[in-house]
This record gives C-alpha cells, structure tokens and sequence, in this order.
C-alpha cells in the first residue's frame, strides 16, 4: 500500500467557538499522525451560511485540511468524523488521482 493525497472538508456545529473548531480538528488529525501520515495545511473558514438546511442548522464551521497517508487511515478518520455529534458533514477527496 502506498500513501495518497486527500482533501477533507468537514462542516462542525456552528455553536463550536474558534478554540473548540481547532481542538476538534486536532483531535481528529491525530489519527492521521498516529498511522505515520502527515497534514500539509489546515484551513479553517469559519462560520458560514449552508446552502440548505442540515439537521435543523442553517450555518456551520467550515474547515478545509489538506494530508497523505494510507486509505485505511483515510477512511477510518471519515468514520470516527461521522460518529461526532458536532460534525455535521463530512467530505473526502482524493486529490493524486489523474
């Protein structure tokens, strides 16, 4: 197995203030570190407006993250997102397929 190059956006409750978006996000990017791969960047947009209505919210945090590592690592860390209460959607791209 080879390590590829994934995009993840995730959209958290829009309650969650700055400090507890980032603890979330670093939380969850342990799983990445712990399985030996590595996050180039991490983008928090921040409070926005959702195109449609999401489990009764109209806004969330936004959060791009930009990393390597296996697939199982991949889809484990798209698991354990979709278990949290406050993450209200997840989305996982591959991003080296030609």
């Amino acid at each position: 197995m080879s390590a590829h190059k994934y995009e993840l956006m995730f959209i958290a409750d829009p309650e969650l203030d700055e400090r507890g978006l980032k603890k979330l996000t670093e939380q969850y990017l342990e799983i990445v570190t712990n399985e030996g791969g590595s996050v180039e960047n991490i983008d928090i947009w921040g409070r926005r407006k959702l195109a449609y209505e999401i489990a009764g919210k109209t806004e969330g945090n936004y959060v791009v993250v930009n990393y390597t590592c296996e697939p199982a690592t991949s889809n484990e860390l798209d698991r354990v997102l979709n278990l949290n209460e406050s993450v209200i959607r997840t989305k996982i791209l591959r991003k080296d397929v030609k």
